[in-house]
């Protein structure tokens, strides 16, 4: 049974038993402050457990892209070490939100694996809690009868709460859960050792397969447990390992969700996939990491230097890292395996295939720049070896947590590397130094949150900021966060006009009031899909009725900016092509910033271009169409487009700006007419990444004082040129004058230079067989002093030169050595800097053979020169 056909049955066995299949949710978490990824199929249900929302299907089933290597599901330097974790990984899982529980749940389980699967009865273990005394939790007899029904008692086995209790987190929902492991191994193996010693023992072929969480709990701020109102389901299936178990694979790489791209790598790199143990995790490590990689570019993510963005980055050049040193690609390689990966899951993740080209340019970028890096670290541990010649035989932890944290080497990478050159590493140095590092992440996220204390009971939030700016509303409830000791408190009302920050539109601001009392409203967020109004104190009465009232004027500057990249996203698909897609964007009262996928530099006449289109919308006046409560597909129909990334439910809200011009899927506010917006202008293009440009634009009031500031900058310019005409050639004409007394300072400089070099080497002094040189002179600029130090290298064998000059007021001091004498005498050029810049109040640093010092005190100079002449003295 191939894969195609083990996730199908999975959907099919339990649309056959009543739920509603749904799309999996973005690999990307948007609203979740508890997590960057989707680790786990439940994430996008969290509002149903938390009681936030009422779901619309009691019953629901999926397939679901997950990644863990992130939080305490942290498995990525275990990838491809092993034949069975993975970064990014499918869970098929279905759901009971109050309807069935655990008898249901059980049988159907035993059904689809035994049944339809036909996995062999005799080779499948259960697990059941088995209860934990501290917490007065008694052990799931009621599971362990139910299994008693379709397996022998024998292959039943209790578990520990760490094994087969399951929490959402440190607070929320939670329960017992179930676990199903089957047994891979050989008959031989079987017979030797029991499958039940071998559950939870880390045994790759005793794996689990599947979990059947029982949430009846919810765990509060203080640890304790309270019953839920409703019991529900929540099961996870490693879609991996399942198709590991029907195809009768010892590993996850052998199915057939791995092996093509496993046999595509290994014929590009001309190696034979299960030879050579060093080569196989290389390509396991590829053919795992793509995914992860590709999925989570497809869903928004771009590689970056924080949060999420650091987290793809680190994988994409983790499998660079094997790829380069054990596969012997020394150009791009990566990239070209997104084709494969995109076909492969064309028909249950379409995401990727519809923006294949786009994701194979951002990985090329990255792996092109990280190919750079890598030789540039690789040179660096060069220098590390060279300078430690002679002198020690390990390199210091804090240097390989640096070449770590700078470069993205590894541990096991720099210590492979410098094994081959008779190096150790200081281990437990660099632990310590991640330790550290670990320390001060945490604490900067330590936060603090209390359980919702409950004022009054609703069936839903409702939001009505589309329509009202203020609105009635009761408080639902409330909780204290603590964040880096500064409290602030979150409240849910009943009816809001306040809109939650969400897709680049940053939330409203305002306030909620009762008897003449305010309480400011700093911001508005969303947690997963609740409405939170941030403020900094709480009423002194809950049981009163609220006005809440947002800012109106921010509230109308952020529409307008939010509607013009409506406009602009249609202006750029125009003149740049129908291949620019929105990658992401910002939205508030000051300024509008809009990311999309465009492979080169937008030109300027593309840009006024751009401009005119979207300013022609404004003044004709285009009245806003807004339509809520769409089917998606009627949606689809009307020619919508729809964010790569977002997630959007059955039912959905489109905006038009004129049905021939932009028809997109929003939940953000907009204003009545384009007119409102008033005038739009272009302040800034860039790159962000591989194949995402930026633009930067300004609306309404904003976009007028930018005009009024560029012309009052031209009226003043063409005032200091005293010109009337033409301040462009104006311009030029000065910038050419400029030019050439530029190089007629430069020459004299260089004649300058020149001529104090040579005075200098007629001052050299000859002791010991070193040439020695200690001046105060005039040197005009810190580079003028570094050429004349080399050019006295350069000039003269086993040189010593000290030099010292006040520049632009302030002193400098510099120390060059011939590399014979620093290797031979053992000297520093270091070492010497950091002694005399003292004299200057300064420090410095640079190379064994040439450093450089500034200072505060200039008229230390001459006490610093008089001092390095005391040195002669002491080296000959």
């Amino acid at each position: 049974m191939d894969s195609k056909s083990i996730r199908q049955k999975y959907l099919d066995f339990f649309k056959s038993k009543g739920h509603q299949i749904v799309n999996s949710a973005p690999i990307v978490l948007k609203n979740d402050p508890t997590l960057m990824f989707t680790n786990a199929g439940m994430n996008q249900f969290k509002d149903y457990f938390l009681g936030n929302e009422t779901p619309k299907y009691k019953r629901v089933a999926d397939t679901q892209k997950c990644l863990r290597v992130s939080g305490k599901h942290n498995d990525l330097e275990e990838v491809g070490l092993d034949t069975y974790h993975h970064t990014m990984f499918e869970m098929l899982g279905n759901w009971s939100f109050g309807d069935y529980f655990k008898n249901e749940a059980i049988e159907w389980s035993w059904e689809l694996l035994t049944e339809v699967y036909k996995l062999p009865k005799d080779r499948i273990y259960v697990s059941v809690f088995g209860g934990d005394a501290s917490e007065g939790l008694e052990r799931d007899d009621e599971a362990f009868e139910i299994w008693k029904k379709f397996i022998d008692p024998d292959r039943i086995i209790y578990g520990s709460k760490k094994d087969n209790f399951w929490e959402m987190g440190d607070q929320g929902p939670c329960g017992p859960c179930s676990e199903i492991h089957v047994d891979l191994r050989s008959e031989e193996e079987v017979k030797r050792v029991n499958g039940k010693d071998l559950v939870n023992e880390g045994d790759p072929l005793v794996v689990e397969i599947w979990n059947n969480v029982f949430i009846q709990y919810n765990r509060k701020a203080d640890g304790s447990l309270e019953s839920l109102p409703a019991k529900h389901v929540d099961t996870g299936m490693g879609f991996e390992r399942l198709c590991m178990a029907v195809q009768k694979k010892t590993s996850n790489y052998d199915t057939d969700v791995f092996q093509p791209i496993i046999q595509y790598i290994a014929g590009e790199a001309g190696k034979k996939y299960g030879e050579n143990e060093q080569t196989d995790i290389a390509i396991r490590v590829l053919s795992d990491h793509i995914r992860a990689i590709s999925f989570t570019i497809a869903d928004g993510q771009l590689p970056s230097n924080n949060k999420a963005g650091y987290v793809i980055r680190r994988i994409l050049r983790r499998a660079v890292r094997y790829s380069y040193t054990f596969l012997d690609f020394k150009v791009p390689f990566i990239y070209r395996l997104v084709p494969l990966l995109a076909d492969q899951f064309a028909d249950v993740f379409p995401e990727l295939k519809a923006q294949q080209d786009f994701v194979q340019k951002v990985i090329q970028e990255e792996e092109i720049s990280f190919l750079r890096t890598l030789e540039i670290g690789l040179k660096k541990l060069e220098q590390i070896k060279e300078e430690l010649k002679g002198k020690s035989d390990t390199i210091n932890g804090k240097v390989v947590f640096d070449l770590y944290d700078t470069f993205g080497f590894p541990l096991d990478l720099t210590a492979l590397i410098a094994r081959e050159a008779g190096y150790k590493i200081d281990e437990p140095g660099f632990e310590k130094e991640m330790s550290l590092q670990k320390d001060r992440s945490r604490k900067a996220a330590t936060s603090e949150t209390s359980d919702w204390v409950m004022v009054n009971d609703v069936e839903k939030v409702e939001f009505v900021g589309y329509d009202d700016t203020s609105s009635l509303a009761k408080i639902v409830k409330y909780r204290k966060v603590k964040t880096q000791n500064k409290e602030q408190y979150h409240i849910v009302l009943d009816t809001t006009p306040f809109y939650a920050e969400s897709g680049g539109q940053v939330g409203d601001t305002g306030f909620i009031e009762s008897n003449g009392t305010n309480i400011n409203v700093v911001d508005t967020k969303k947690e997963n899909d609740l409405i939170i109004h941030i403020t900094d104190k709480l009423p002194s009465d809950f049981s009163h009725t609220f006005n809440a009232q947002i800012d109106t004027n921010k509230r109308a500057l952020s529409q307008s900016n939010h509607s013009a990249t409506h406009l602009l996203h249609a202006a750029l698909k125009s003149v740049l092509g129908t291949h620019v897609n929105q990658k992401g964007s910002l939205v508030n009262d000051k300024v509008l910033r809009f990311d999309f996928s465009h492979y080169s530099k937008v030109t300027d006449e593309e840009l006024r271009q751009v401009e005119k289109i979207v300013n022609r919308k404004i003044r004709e006046n285009v009245l806003l169409d807004e339509r809520r409560n769409v089917p998606i597909s009627d949606a689809k129909n009307m020619g919508a487009m729809a964010l790569f990334g977002e997630k959007y439910g059955e039912f959905v809200r489109v905006i038009t700006f004129d049905k021939s011009f932009s028809v997109e899927l929003c939940g953000g506010t907009h204003v009545k007419s384009t007119g409102s917006i008033g005038l739009f202008k272009i302040i800034a293009e860039s790159s962000v990444a591989a194949g995402v440009r930026r633009i930067e634009a300004v609306t309404a009031e904003a976009a007028e004082e930018f005009v009024y500031s560029q012309t009052e900058t031209v009226s003043k310019i063409r005032e200091l040129l005293r010109t009337p005409g033409d301040i462009v050639k104006a311009t030029d004409g000065l910038l050419e004058e400029r030019n050439k007394l530029q190089k007629q300072i430069e020459e004299l400089m260089s004649r300058q230079t020149a001529s104090i070099k040579a005075e200098l080497i007629s001052k050299a002094i000859k002791s010991d067989n070193i040439n020695f040189i200690v001046d105060k002179i005039e040197a005009g600029s810190a580079e003028a002093l570094k050429q004349i130090s080399y050019e006295i290298k350069n000039k003269l064998d086993n040189v010593f030169v000290v030099l010292g000059s006040e520049i632009d007021g302030k002193p400098t001091l510099s120390v060059m050595i011939s590399e014979n004498l620093v290797n031979e005498r053992k000297l520093d050029a270091r070492t010497i800097i950091k002694e005399l810049a003292k004299e200057i109040q300064g420090g410095g640093g640079g190379q064994a053979f040439y450093a450089t010092a500034g200072g505060k005190n200039a008229a230390g100079l001459d006490s610093a020169i008089a001092r390095a002449k005391g040195m002669i003295k002491e080296l000959v």
